[in-house]
């Protein structure tokens, strides 16, 4: 017999009131972690035939075309039917990005915050508005596994540097939540250490897995299923080309807002709505670059995330948590007492902006795309956008033929 009560559907609490719960801590099981594929269908939306913007995407088209950075992913689904709290449903995971793979407790980068709206949770940023350096990984996952995944990389940190917390920086890991409630018993904390540390391991360069995956297992956004969506541009600056890559937690907007190319698809496609209204919340996104830019300047990129947030049709609610982070892999800090740091001109920089609004947009709409239609705890079901509903749109508005 569980020891924890089924939570019925009419029992609410705010997502501060499940980070403090200790309900379900005896009852944690080690969950395999999946590796998934998308079903057959699920594509991604150049795939669709839909460019956003005008710059040319990267290789990949990922946060991981700028040069060292490194995404690893893991994905945690089980179980069917009733809540019951420390036993699941489980439909949760963890996003792990790595701005190299050197340590970055030693050779931190610089990087800056935004809040659009602040109802959710990113750890470790008051070393790096201190400072402006980011020596720590990033982490996204849902918000019950805040303490989880910032106890695993903080043991990863001391791992491979002892002295972390003896110096002048003392970095803490960075994590951000957004919450999957609807699909997922977030008060069973079912991320486990072993979990954060094969992400942190297994990060790597190369294609990115989006839609149901890592942290972005259990969200939903526009009121169809979502989670990790990613995409990148090549911007030339003068004789100069770099690269700016977004990678996205998305769990944001209602269905009449959603936009895509410009078309009102939200309102094309009314239908599909959960049976149970519950407002996804938030959007997390990290912005990273190989442009050499100071911490005021990544700041400003981190802003324009949230205008490509907007080109979907968000309107960042009062009880969203969109938080937004930037950093740039030009330029590492080293040891000696006087270091030169390479600084792009702020004439040159609204061509990143673009790039940056242009991926964040992309990155959204990829995480929209790739996601699956899901069941979790107590038969809640969450749609997957249809794409063959939306290239009919798509075509009646000209953007495709």
């Amino acid at each position: 017999m569980p020891l924890s009560p089924i939570l019925p559907e009419s029992l609410s609490f705010s997502r501060r009131q499940f980070l403090g719960l200790g309900l379900g801590a005896a009852l944690l099981g080690r969950l395999p972690a999946l590796a998934q594929s998308p079903p057959p269908g699920r594509v991604r939306l150049r795939q669709l035939g839909v460019a956003i913007g005008t710059l040319p995407p990267g290789p990949f088209n990922a946060i991981t075309d700028v040069e060292g950075v490194r995404v690893g992913q893991v994905t945690l689904i089980a179980g069917e039917g009733p809540l019951v709290i420390g036993k699941g449903p489980v439909r949760t995971g963890v996003t792990a990005i790595l701005p190299h793979g050197g340590i970055l407790s030693r050779e931190p980068v610089l990087a800056a915050d935004f809040t659009l709206n602040g109802n959710g949770e990113l750890t470790g940023v008051g070393p790096l508005r201190r400072s402006g350096w980011l020596g720590a990984p990033i982490l996204f996952t849902d918000t019950g596994s805040v303490g989880a995944a910032y106890d695993a990389a903080l043991g990863y940190m001391l791992e491979r540097d002892p002295e972390v917390l003896s110096g002048v920086l003392r970095p803490e890991p960075v994590v951000g939540e957004t919450w999957a409630d609807f699909l997922h018993d977030t008060a069973g904390r079912h991320l486990r250490p072993e979990h954060v540390r094969q992400a942190l391991d297994e990060a790597k360069g190369g294609p990115v897995e989006e839609g149901c995956t890592g942290g972005g297992t259990g969200m939903r956004a526009y009121e169809f299923k979502a989670g990790t969506g990613t995409a990148s541009r090549l911007v030339d600056c003068e004789d100069r080309r770099y690269t700016v890559g977004v990678l996205v937690q998305a769990n944001h907007g209602r269905r009449a807002q959603l936009m895509i190319d410009g078309v009102p698809v939200g309102r094309e496609i009314p239908d599909l709505l959960p049976e149970r209204p519950d407002q996804p919340k938030s959007m997390l996104a990290v912005v990273a670059t190989d442009a050499p830019l100071l911490p005021l300047q990544l700041r400003e990129l981190a802003k324009r995330m949230a205008l490509g947030m907007g080109r979907t049709g968000a309107i960042s609610t009062h009880s969203s948590g969109d938080i937004l982070l930037a950093f740039s892999t030009a330029q590492r800090r080293g040891t000696a007492p006087v270091q030169p740091l390479q600084v792009l001109s702020d004439g040159q920089i609204t061509r990143l902006y673009q790039g940056v609004v242009e991926t964040a947009e992309e990155a959204i709409l990829n995480a929209l795309t790739m996601a699956y239609t899901m069941s979790g705890r107590d038969g809640h079901l969450v749609h997957a956008l249809p794409l063959d509903r939306l290239a009919e749109v798509l075509q009646r508005y000209g953007r495709i033929k």
